[in-house]
This record gives C-alpha cells, structure tokens and sequence, in this order.
C-alpha cells in the first residue's frame, strides 16, 4: 500500500494481539508479518493473513521491507531485541518497560541516533482523557502551590497469571510489580509532577511467594524536586479482581481525585473558582480473559508515531522520560 508504515510485530502473547489488530485495522499502516516462535518461517501466520516468522534473524534474512517493528515480548528480552532491530536501521515500539536497566535505555537512545531511527515507549495512559486533563491542570497552575498527591494501585494477579514455566514471576524477565504492572502510574506521577526525592520503601510478598521472586505489595513516601510530598501504594494481592488505580491531588485551591479500576474517570474535583469540562469516556481496560491491564489507548500512540514520522509533530512518549521512570524505580528499591 502507497504512503502507509510498514509494520511488523514481535511477539503474538496477549499484548502482541492488540497491537496487530490496531495496526490492521488502521489504514496509515500496512501490516507486514508477526514474528513469535509459534510461526513455522515462510508459512502464512494464522491471523490476519501476513506472513508469519519464527525469529527475528529469520524476518531480517527474508528482506521484507518495514518501516517499525512492535516489541511485545517478555521485558527481559526487550533491550537485546529492541538494539538489533535498531541496528538494521528500524524504527520501533516498545511495550513497557523499554528495558529493565535505564543504563539500557540511554545505550538504546545512542545506538537509534547513530542509526537514525526512532524510539517510541509504550506509555498509553498519557493519552486517556483524565490524565490529558490533569497535565492541562497541573501546567496551567490553576490549583496553586502542590501540598500532598497519593497514588494508590490496588490489582489482582492469580496463580493463572504467573503459571509454571512462565516468564511471569522472574527477576530477570519480570522485573517485578513496579516494572510490569505499575510503571503506567509512575509514569503518569512522573509526566504531572516531576521527579521525587527524600525516598522511603516498604515492600511485603503476602500471597505470591510461591510464584514469584519479587514483592507483591508496597508503600512508597518521597517528596517531589518541584514542591510538595506524595505517596506511592501498591499491591497485587487483591483477591478475585483488579480494585482500584486512583491520583488524589491536594493542592493550595483544591482538590482532585481521579479513580476507578485504571484512574479512569473524575471522582471529585473540588476547586476555587473552576468548573470541571465534561470528559469525553475513557476506553475501557484490556481484557486479558483471566485478568484485566490498563486502559486501551494504543491506538492513539499509533496515531502519534503517523504524526511524528509522517508531519513532524512532537513525540508525546519519549525515552528520555523511560529512562528518568526506571531511574525512579531504581531509586525506589534501593532505597527499601
């Protein structure tokens, strides 16, 4: 197809799907091949009618053109992907995290301008209409000096999810709750409010010992560089269900509180002078059948990378806030 992105994606997990299906079902992009060791190489994948590969090496040997491949494999596995495909002068996505060490990253960043290419991080939940709404608020300073923010991110992760054998659950291709399941957030804290310091950790593994080698619940205090002091809890412990993902703001002119299951919607706004816009409805989470992640947003990170690529507009997830993000994690857990 004319003037469209070629796409490939690596990877066909759960996450994989989505991001061929949002890349087929857009009409900027051509999808050109899936890459996953559960494709026989040269045989036609079994979805959506593009060719299937076995592994990168086997994808790059073939010579179809593509203009941005998709990383949807397990975080341990990122970096080492993500640089060989920079090295064959592709641009890629990443899903989160781009890496499980920043020093990657930034080596990441090096490597894609040496080879003039582009690195675009799987942040989505920057493009849900809540937190679109609270950057707004925040840079127009209409709630005054910042007092206290309290991040608290309440979710369900059963023995299905780590299943035996899985990468799930592994230090060296997990990373742990703050890298696979919350680092959304902490994005989100770190896009609004700037860096933290003053850094206090308690972690607890209450119900998860026996399938992970990481905590499964923690309570994280700091204060933000810019002003103010916040709190960061977390736990994947909740029984049955995801419970809540919610950013309370209490601030010099009022408050904020965006909650729900994935801080999807506006639960109090209560501020001097100021009315609330009506918000246009948040995309539901992904559905992952035993479980549920944050919201679908990916089609708007899609429509980022078109604009950046096609029209020069400005990336609206950069590895320059992926790397601060895992620093900030780094940061959380040796400060424990």
């Amino acid at each position: 197809m004319e003037n469209t992105l070629k796409a490939a994606v690596l990877g066909y997990g759960h996450i994989g799907r989505r991001h061929a299906q949002m890349i087929a079902r857009n009409e900027a992009y051509e999808l050109v091949a899936l890459i996953d060791p559960k494709f026989i190489t040269g045989a036609k994948a079994e979805v959506l009618g593009v060719p299937g590969f076995s592994c990168l090496e086997d994808f790059f040997n073939s010579q179809l053109p593509v203009d941005l491949i998709a990383v949807c494999t397990p975080n341990g596995l990122h970096f080492e992907q993500a640089k060989t495909i920079i090295e064959h002068n592709i641009s890629v996505i990443i899903e989160k995290p781009i890496a499980l060490q920043s020093a990657q990253v930034e080596l990441l960043e090096q490597v894609a301008v040496q080879h003039g290419v582009h690195i675009f991080p799987v942040m989505q939940n920057r493009f849900s209409p809540p937190a679109l709404w609270l950057k707004d608020l925040i840079e127009s300073e209409i709630l005054g000096n910042l007092f206290m923010v309290q991040i608290a991110c309440f979710w369900n992760r059963n023995e299905h999810y780590y299943a035996k054998g899985s990468w799930r659950g592994t230090k060296n291709m997990d990373g742990g709750t703050l890298y696979t399941q919350f680092s959304h957030y902490l994005d989100i804290m770190f896009w609004l409010f700037g860096d933290i310091t003053n850094i206090k950790s308690k972690f607890a593994d209450f119900n998860h010992s026996h399938l992970t080698e990481f905590e499964d619940s923690g309570i994280i205090t700091f204060d933000f560089a810019s002003g103010g002091m916040g709190s960061f809890t977390f736990s994947t412990s909740v029984w049955n269900e995801n419970l809540e993902s919610s950013l309370t703001i209490i601030a010099e002119n009022g408050s904020v509180k965006v909650g729900g299951q994935y801080m999807n919607h506006v639960e109090k706004c209560i501020i001097k002078d100021y009315t609330a816009p009506e918000l246009p409805a948040t995309n539901g989470a992904n559905d992952y059948g035993s479980f549920k992640g944050s919201a679908q947003n990916h089609q708007h990170l899609y429509r980022n990378v078109i604009d950046f690529l096609r029209h020069g507009k400005e990336i609206q997830t950069t590895t320059d806030d992926s790397v601060k993000v895992l620093k900030m994690i780094e940061n959380i857990y040796s400060s424990n």
